[in-house]
């Protein structure tokens, strides 16, 4: 059976067994986070979330990416979020990778060129200051004040802010 059919057996019995009650369309906590797509990393059971309480946008290195900051905008101008925890984390690949490198070996191999960038500024406090700083300035998210950045460690489960 591959993954996606064990997966896909699963949300059957989710389904199944689903007494969420009525769950409103803005979060609850009025809550987004933005962290990376590390399958180390569960945010709901490391912020202690439930189905309902927040927005969670994931990519390559929890970074402010332009689709970061439209999904912000929409969580923020329409469903009402005003508080942003920006969360990275140890052992991150990010820190590993070289943007022409990579851009290069893509564009050798498909004979096109990314329109995007693996930009990341390799220290990790100094990435999520940078993510933190990015989202700050953007004039598209109006509540900008409660936006805060932390370093997840894997190897402990321990979480820091970054000032």
């Amino acid at each position: 059976m591959s993954t996606i059919d064990q997966l896909l057996q699963h949300a059957r019995t989710y389904a199944r067994d689903f007494d969420q009650g009525d769950l409103p369309m803005p979060p609850a906590r009025r809550l987004a986070v933005v962290t990376c797509m590390d399958a180390r990393i569960d945010p709901a059971a490391l912020l202690g979330l439930r189905e309902g309480d927040a927005h969670v946008i994931r990519n390559a290195g929890g970074l402010a990416t332009a689709d970061v900051i439209r999904s912000l905008a929409i969580s923020q101008r329409m469903m009402g979020t005003t508080e942003v925890a920006v969360i990275h984390h140890t052992g991150c690949g990010m820190l590993t990778l070289s943007d022409p490198q990579l851009r290069e070996q893509l564009e050798a191999e498909t004979g096109v060129a990314p329109d995007w960038t693996v930009d990341h500024p390799g220290d990790l406090d100094e990435g999520v200051r940078t993510t933190v700083a990015e989202l700050r300035a953007s004039p598209f998210l109006p509540d900008t004040g409660g936006v805060r950045g932390f370093v997840y460690e894997v190897e402990t489960g321990s979480l820091r802010e970054v000032r």
